[in-house]
C-alpha cells in the first residue's frame, strides 16, 4: 500500500474570507439515505460466523450497486454544493497553488531533465536542456495528452545517454500504467507501448537499444478495479519492435503473487531483480535475485532468499553492488557484493546500522552512489539527515541542510561530481539545491515564490505518550500567538503502516488553514519507520491495535494541553490511514468533530481477495489463518459499526478508479455507519470521478477535491469562532 496518497489532508479556510461567509454548525434535518438493502450472507472464519450483509456492493458493475452508487453520488454532490463556503475556499485555494514550482533535475549524460509547473497548470510540463547552461525546451506537456486530463503521468526514466525517455502515463489515476518511449531530439514517440504495468519503473540498456520491465498479464475486460495482482514477471523489450514479442525473464514457477522490480548495474551486465510476496516492499522482506545479462542464456542466481529482511539496490561502482537492508539490522545498513567473483552471495556490510533509521521507499532510494561515494538520507526524530561516506565506508561529512525538515534527491551516478535536492516543511515550498560533493556546498538552484507570509507562522515538534508510555513525536503547526485555550478547530493526520515515516511536507492548502487560526499535527504514531523496522514492527500484524491506540492517545493529548476540544477536532487518513481512522472512528466515536475517512481498507476479513490485497498480509495477517484471524476481527472498521451510536459526521471518500483498495471497502462501510447512525450528523460517501488511489491526478481536480472536502470540515468544526 505504499503510494498511499498524494494529498496529506491539509485543510484550508482562507484568512481573507469575510466572517460571514464561514458560518458555525446549523441544525440539520435527518438525511434521507439512499436503500441499501441488508443480504443474508454469513460467513465460517474458523468457526466464527460473520455476517455480510452489504457483499452485493463488492460486484462493483451489478445493476443494484450502480443505482445504489449513482444515489449516494447525488446525495452528496447536493449536500457539497449547498455548504456556503465552498466556492469561497475553492477560490482561495486556487491562489494557494498559483505559484511556479520546480522538480528535482535529473540527467542522462549531459542532458538534463526537470519539471516546471507556472501555478494552476494540471501538470507540471517537463523541460530538457544541454547541459546545466543550455537552453531549456519543452520535452513533454502531459496537459496536452488528453482534453479532459483524465491522462497523468506517473514517471519519466532517461536513457543512460539522454537520448531517450521513456514516460509512464496513467488513466484517471489508476495504478495501471502504459510506459512510452520518446526520442529526445525528435520529439517523437516510438509506436511501441509497454502495457498493464503497475508499480515499477523500466530501466534502459546502457546502449538504449532495450528496456527491462516487470508487468501483469492483461485484466479481464470489467474486472480492472478487482482483478488481484498476480502474474507478474519481468521483460526485456528491444526498441522498435512488438511488445508481443518482448523475452520473459524472470517468472518463477508456483509463486504468482511475487512481483519484481528491476534495476541495472552501471556496467549493464547485472540485472537486480527484488522479489516481493504482493507489492514489493509491502511486506518489508525481500528476495533478491542476478540475472546475468551478458549470457545468452540470462541464468538466474538467488542473492537473497528466503524474505528475511528488506533489501533495496542503490548503485553500482568499481564492480560492487550497494543494497540498504534490514538484515541484522532494524534500523538499516549498507552492504556490498561482488557478482562476477566467486562466492558471490557473500555480503559485505560497508556502513553499520546507527540509531537513526535509514527507510527503505518505493519513491526513491534513501542512499546512492554519486561522485564514488555513498549518500545516506537517515531519519532523526522524523527529520531528515543526510551523511556521506566513502566507498570504504567511513563517514566523511555530514550535509548542512536548510532546517528541519525533509529533503529527496541526492540522486546521480559514480562519475558526476554534483547532485541535486530538494527542501521542504510544513511551511516551506520545495526549494531545489545543487550540492557540490567536492567543497560540501549547497546553493538554491530553483526557489519557488510564495504569496503568504513565512514569519507569521511557526512549526514545533512536541512528544506525548503512547497508551503503553511510548515516547511518540507530534509535529505542530499554527499561526503564532496561538492561545492554548481548547478553542482551536485542528485536523490530525496519521498513517502508521508499512514502514513508512510521515515527514513534514509542504501542501498549499495548509497556508490557509493556519493563518485562519487552525492547528495542523502530524503524528508519528508505530507502524511507520521514523525509528526504523522496530517502529514498524511494534504495531503490525497481531500489534495492529497499538497504531490505533497511538493515534487516539495524541488526540486525547492535544484535547487535554488545550489545542483543541472534541467538537473542534478532525481526524484524516488516506489508505492505510483510511483504516486507521475507520478503526479509530469505530472505537471511539465520541472523541471527535469530524473524520474524514480516505481510500481506506475497511473490512479486514476480505481485504486479501481484490487488486493488491493478497500482499498485504504481512503487514495485516491473513484472515484465512486461524491464528491472525482474531486481531483482524477485533479492530476490522466494517465489522464494528453499532447500531444505535451516535457518530460524528464522516465523509467516506473514494476513488472510482481505485485499483490499489477496492471501492467496495468504502461503499461497504458508508453503508453501514448510514445504517447504524443514531444522529443527525451526515455520513456521506464521496466518490472522487477521475481519480485512483488518494485523489485526482490534475491541479484542478485536487482544488475541487480539497475545497470540497474543507468546506465540509470547516462546517462541521464550527469555524466562525475560530477564524479572525
Amino acid at each position: 500500500m505504499p503510494g498511499f496518497s498524494r494529498r496529506l489532508a491539509l485543510l484550508a479556510c482562507a484568512a481573507i474570507l469575510p466572517l460571514s461567509a464561514v458560518v458555525a454548525v446549523s441544525a440539520q434535518p435527518t438525511i434521507s439515505y439512499p436503500s441499501a438493502p441488508r443480504g443474508a450472507v454469513v460467513d465460517d472464519y474458523h468457526g466464527v460466523k460473520v455476517a455480510d450483509p452489504y457483499r452485493w456492493l463488492e460486484e462493483l458493475d451489478s445493476v443494484a450497486t450502480r443505482g445504489w452508487v449513482a444515489a449516494e453520488g447525488a446525495l452528496t454532490d447536493r449536500y457539497l454544493a449547498a455548504l456556503p463556503m465552498r466556492q469561497a475556499l475553492r477560490s482561495r485555494i486556487g491562489k494557494l497553488y498559483d505559484y511556479e514550482r520546480f522538480g528535482v533535475p535529473f540527467h542522462g549524460g549531459e542532458q538534463y531533465f526537470y519539471t516546471r509547473n507556472s501555478g494552476l497548470q494540471n501538470q507540471s510540463v517537463l523541460y530538457t536542456a544541454r547541459g546545466l547552461a543550455g537552453k531549456p525546451q519543452v520535452l513533454l506537456d502531459p496537459n496536452n495528452l488528453s482534453k479532459d486530463g483524465s491522462l497523468a503521468l506517473v514517471g519519466y526514466v532517461p536513457s543512460r545517454d539522454g537520448q531517450w525517455l521513456a514516460y509512464g502515463v496513467s488513466v484517471s489515476g489508476s495504478d495501471w500504467t502504459e510506459w512510452h518511449i520518446r526520442n529526445v531530439a525528435s520529439r517523437r514517440d516510438l509506436p511501441e507501448v509497454i502495457r498493464y504495468a503497475k508499480y515499477y519503473a523500466p530501466v534502459f540498456s546502457p546502449d538504449a537499444t532495450r528496456l527491462y520491465y516487470s508487468a501483469f498479464p492483461a485484466p479481464a475486460a470489467g474486472q480492472e478495479l478487482s482483478a488481484q495482482d498476480l502474474g507478474n514477471a519481468v521483460y526485456v523489450h528491444s526498441l522498435r519492435t512488438a511488445t508481443s514479442s518482448d523475452q520473459k525473464l524472470l517468472e518463477l514457477a508456483g509463486h504468482p503473487d511475487w512481483q519484481y522490480w528491476v534495476h541495472l548495474s552501471d556496467d549493464g551486465r547485472w540485472l537486480v531483480a527484488a522479489a516481493g510476496e504482493g507489492q514489493v516492499g509491502d511486506k518489508s522482506v525481500e528476495n533478491v535475485y542476478l540475472i546475468d545479462l551478458s549470457r545468452p542464456d540470462h541464468p538466474v542466481a538467488p542473492i537473497a532468499e528466503g524474505f528475511h529482511a528488506a533489501y533495496e539496490y542503490v548503485g553500482a561502482d568499481a564492480g560492487q553492488l550497494y543494497f540498504l537492508t534490514t538484515l541484522d539490522a532494524p534500523n538499516g545498513k549498507v552492504v556490498a557484493i561482488e557478482p562476477a567473483a566467486a562466492g558471490a552471495a557473500a555480503m559485505r556490510t560497508v556502513i553499520e546500522a546507527g540509531p537513526e533509521a535509514i527507510a527503505l521507499s518505493e519513491a526513491e532510494s534513501n542512499v546512492s552512489v554519486v561522485d564514488h561515494q555513498l549518500i545516506v538520507h537517515s531519519i532523526r526524530d522524523a527529520h531528515s539527515r543526510v551523511r556521506i561516506y566513502g566507498l570504504d565506508g567511513r563517514q566523511r561529512r555530514e550535509v548542512a541542510l536548510p532546517g528541519s525538515g525533509t529533503v529527496a534527491g541526492f540522486q546521480g551516478r559514480p562519475a558526476d561530481r554534483t547532485t541535486f535536492y530538494s527542501f521542504t516543511d510544513l511551511i516551506t515550498p520545495d526549494t531545489i539545491y545543487r550540492y557540490d560533493l567536492a567543497s560540501g556546498v549547497s546553493e538554491v538552484y530553483r526557489k519557488p515564490g510564495v504569496t503568504f507570509d513565512p514569519a507569521r507562522l511557526e512549526q514545533r515538534q512536541v512528544f506525548f505518550p503512547a497508551k503503553d508510555g511510548t515516547r511518540i513525536p507530534m509535529l505542530l503547526a499554527y499561526r503564532k500567538g496561538l492561545m492554548l485555550d481548547g478553542s482551536n478547530p485542528l485536523l490530525l493526520y496519521g498513517y502508521g503502516g508499512f514502514g513508512i515515516p510521515m515527514l513534514p511536507q509542504f501542501d498549499a492548502p495548509l497556508i490557509a488553514w493556519l493563518e485562519s487560526g487552525g492547528v495542523y499535527a502530524l503524528a508519528n504514531i508505530r507502524g511507520g519507520g521514523e525509528y526504523g523496522e522496530q517502529w514498524h514492527q511494534q504495531a503490525n500484524r497481531d500489534h495492529k491495535q497499538v497504531v490505533f491506540d497511538d493515534f487516539i492517545a495524541a488526540a486525547q493529548w492535544l484535547i487535554a494541553e488545550h489545542y483543541t476540544s472534541t467538537l473542534k477536532l478532525a481526524i484524516w487518513g488516506a489508505s492505510n490511514g483510511g483504516l486507521l481512522v475507520g478503526a479509530c472512528l469505530t472505537q471511539q466515536p465520541e472523541l471527535y468533530g469530524a473524520v474524514i475517512a480516505d481510500v481506506g481498507v475497511m473490512d479486514m476479513l476480505r481485504f486479501d481477495r481484490f487488486g493488491q490485497g493478497a500482499g498485504w498480509t504481512g503487514e495485516f495477517g491473513s484472515p484465512q489463518i486461524a491464528t491472525d484471524f482474531p486481531a483482524l476481527y477485533a479492530y476490522s472498521p466494517l465489522q464494528h459499526v453499532r447500531a444505535g451510536t451516535h457518530y460524528p459526521a464522516t465523509l467516506v471518500i473514494t476513488g472510482n478508479h481505485d485499483t490499489r483498495v477496492m471501492p467496495a471497502h468504502s461503499f461497504k462501510f458508508a453503508a453501514a455507519l448510514q445504517s447504524a447512525q443514531a444522529g443527525t450528523a451526515p455520513i456521506l460517501l464521496f466518490i472522487e470521478k477521475s481519480s485512483g488511489h488518494g485523489g485526482g491526478p490534475t491541479v484542478s481536480q485536487a482544488i475541487d477535491q480539497h475545497a470540497a472536502i474543507f468546506a465540509f470540515l470547516a462546517e462541521r468544526l464550527g469555524m466562525s469562532a475560530a477564524l479572525r
